[in-house]
């Protein structure tokens, strides 16, 4: 291994030791069991030079949340940027990124970390009703958390007044300032060890075959365009439409025919866009590619301003975070069936659930659920798993009755919800509780109406539901609602599965 490949790798490292301080660190269950942050590291361009293995819509989005942050605060050593802003951090308000420099202005280190609640009206700051950002959360414009070593209390004040759970939200946030002062310390190191010059050579040179290494893998992919569109479930059926190009150049995705920005909070932000489009294309490849801005620098999205998947502000983005961000992969993927060999789709939700109360002081939850993935162009989905732009673990149940007034029920695969198939898809989870104490429930998912698309043949998967029971009486929901709960309320989940790939082999008997 040449001496590049050697630094190269020490700071993907680094990346994933960031994220192991930021999830042992953390207080919110959210961070520390079920790892919901991402880490990274930027040139002074503010150009991803490595990332670990997080969460696929922080990761991409990072390429584009750094230059914008950087274009609106100046740095110097021992300092530490913050922001939630998803018009400039590029995800959701819940995603609140910290920035800091690295020695001699070498670049810098970042992390996002989802709080389980910033503010707003709705626990877990997801607002099913919300038509403006105003209306999810408190939006943190780019500020500076530390100056020279020192933390901002002007900006702890302010948290801690808007944030419904601020002693965990402080927590949290110290921890993303711990994982920020682990990767410097380490980056520091090997810049002592290798020397500055050996070090940035290294990551240019990493850059620089991350960017052919792509584009040898891309020679081998058919040239030529696919087009297909996919639906959201809001107050109508919303289109996302999609051509992707494949060409010696690289990849280009673009969305117009895509349906208008809606006044709801399903719009994302073209950073989630980006995250999505290359999400699906880093699946795609057979090689292990370093993913840094080389390989970013070959994927190109054009998203129309002002459409559902690249809004203006001051419209509401939360759910398209979540939620649009999955069928965007979806229909990147479809639009690629066309020309090559893709998994059919799988459970497209995040199926976000979020809840909160009173007992003595204000509580808030917030979780998402995995479902099945689509059947492969050479085996089955797998089942019960969180698919496409979400990386996350569970939250143990054991850990959410000891935390929270809640009573799990039911946890199991939801068999026979993959769609059939030559190769099938992956079966959903029923997961259900009940509540102990009067509480607001929000529900954020998709896939109740049109069910996870099959392939070649294939079945569709089984559409996701929720169903609340109460007093014996059992209500279906829509996808997307908010509603209080009295004690001994029960909730039950059940996500979809994915769909099928190839039609069924028929069997003879005798």
């Amino acid at each position: 291994m040449t001496s590049w490949e050697i630094v190269s790798r020490a700071l993907e490292f680094v990346a994933e030791e960031m994220g192991v301080m930021l999830k042992r660190s953390a207080m919110s269950p959210n961070i520390r069991e079920r790892m919901d942050h991402s880490c990274a590291i930027v040139n002074e361009r503010g150009e991803v030079v490595a990332q670990a293995e997080h969460i696929p819509v922080h990761l991409g989005s990072f390429s584009v949340g750094v230059k914008n942050l950087l274009q609106q605060v100046e740095l110097e050593e021992g300092d530490m940027a913050i922001v939630n802003d998803p018009y400039v951090s590029g995800t959701h308000l819940n995603d609140v990124m910290v920035m800091a420099p690295l020695p001699g202005g070498l670049g810098y280190v970042v992390n996002k970390a989802h709080h389980v609640d910033v503010g707003g009206p709705m626990p877990g700051s997801l607002n099913p009703s919300a038509s403006t950002l105003y209306e999810e959360g408190f939006v943190i414009p780019p500020l500076k958390l530390m100056r020279k070593g020192k933390l901002n209390e002007d900006v702890v004040k302010m948290i801690r007044e808007n944030f419904k759970v601020p002693d965990t939200s402080l927590g949290d946030l110290n921890a993303q300032i711990s994982a920020n002062l682990v990767g410097i310390a380490r980056v520091k190191q090997l810049v002592e060890r290798y020397g500055v010059s050996q070090v940035v050579e290294a990551w240019n040179t990493s850059m620089e075959y991350a960017r052919r290494l792509t584009l040898t893998e891309l020679a081998r992919w058919p040239k030529g365009s696919g087009e297909d569109e996919d639906y959201l479930e809001l107050d109508r059926l919303t289109r996302i439409r999609a051509r992707v190009e494949i060409s010696d150049q690289g990849v280009l995705a673009d969305f117009t025919g895509t349906d208008p920005q809606v006044e709801s909070p399903f719009n994302a932000v073209y950073g989630v866009t980006f995250s999505a489009v290359s999400f699906v294309i880093r699946s795609l490849l057979g090689k292990d590619v370093p993913t840094n801005e080389g390989f970013y620098s070959v994927v190109r999205v054009k998203a129309p301003l002002g459409s559902l998947v690249n809004p203006t502000k001051p419209s509401a983005v939360g759910g398209g975070n979540v939620e649009t961000s999955q069928r965007i992969a979806d229909v990147t993927f479809k639009a690629l069936s066309h020309l090559m060999p893709v998994p059919a789709a799988g459970s497209g939700t995040m199926m976000n659930i979020m809840m909160g109360g009173l007992r003595g002081r204000y509580w808030a939850y917030y979780e998402t659920v995995g479902g099945g993935m689509g059947a492969r162009p050479n085996r089955d989905g797998v089942s019960a798993v969180q698919v496409n732009m979400t990386n996350t673990l569970n939250t143990p149940i054991e850990i959410a009755e000891r935390q929270y007034p809640l009573l799990f029920t039911a946890y199991r695969v939801r068999e026979g919800s993959g769609g059939r198939g030559r190769f099938k898809g992956g079966d959903g989870i029923v997961r259900a509780f009940k509540v102990m104490d009067r509480t607001r429930l929000s529900v954020m998912a998709e896939r109740f109406l049109i069910p996870p698309w099959g392939l070649l043949g294939g079945g569709n998967g089984k559409p996701g539901r929720v169903t609340i029971v109460r007093g014996g009486v059992r209500r279906e929901m829509p996808s997307k609602f908010s509603t209080v709960l009295e004690s001994g309320d029960e909730v039950v989940i059940e996500t979809p599965g994915g769909g099928g790939l190839g039609k069924e082999e028929e069997t003879s008997e005798g």
